[in-house]
């Protein structure tokens, strides 16, 4: 088996909150679920990144209902935790030090949002030298305006986030590929 951390990013209580606005693959979760499922059932490492914020009123501040693990997805006693305050998990936390600890040279991205946490942390993995893979169907991503003022569709988002990550830092997979080349290789 090789090892290959999954990384499940953002995956909080107000993450499902309506907040957010309009976002694609309502899937995600249930796909992330399985992941983590086939992770532990092979004794696979697995890594939790939570935002903390540091807006006062964010629902992802220090000790809000919002900042909690989404129960269904939430750590076990021997997966490590990475808190963050920024959308890169690898910047002043640790990632990259635990990582190397333990022999891990391969990561498998999932969660939330694709074009932001999930490709910051994305870039800097595979710039670090991280054999590094997003599953396309463990992610989402939101509506936005882009620059010019057009409004995207969360899919579009989403799909751009993983184009720009395809090739260069990482390479885009679907989960059920994730199981059968990362967790059975």
């Amino acid at each position: 088996m090789q090892n290959t951390a999954l990384i499940i990013v953002d995956m909080q209580v107000g993450m499902s909150w309506p907040g957010p606005g309009e976002r694609n693959n309502h899937q995600a979760e249930q796909v992330i679920a399985g992941l983590l499922g086939r992770w532990r059932e092979h004794g696979a490492p697995v890594v939790h990144i939570r935002h903390m914020s540091r807006t006062p009123g964010s629902p992802f501040w220090p000790g809000q209902r919002g900042a909690e693990f989404q129960p269904a997805l939430a750590p076990e006693a021997n997966e490590h935790i990475v808190e963050k305050n920024v959308p890169d998990a690898f910047i002043n936390t640790g990632l990259e030090r635990w990582l190397h600890a333990r022999g891990i040279s391969s990561v498998l991205l999932v969660g939330v949002s694709t074009n932001n946490s999930v490709e910051a942390t994305a870039r800097t993995a595979g710039n670090l030298g991280f054999k590094t893979y997003v599953a396309a169907d463990g992610c989402y991503a939101y509506a936005q305006i882009d620059f010019d003022g057009v409004r995207r569709s969360p899919q579009e988002v989403h799909a751009m986030a993983l184009s720009n990550l395809h090739g260069e830092y990482a390479t885009v997979i679907q989960a059920q590929d994730a199981i059968s080349q990362l967790l059975f290789k």
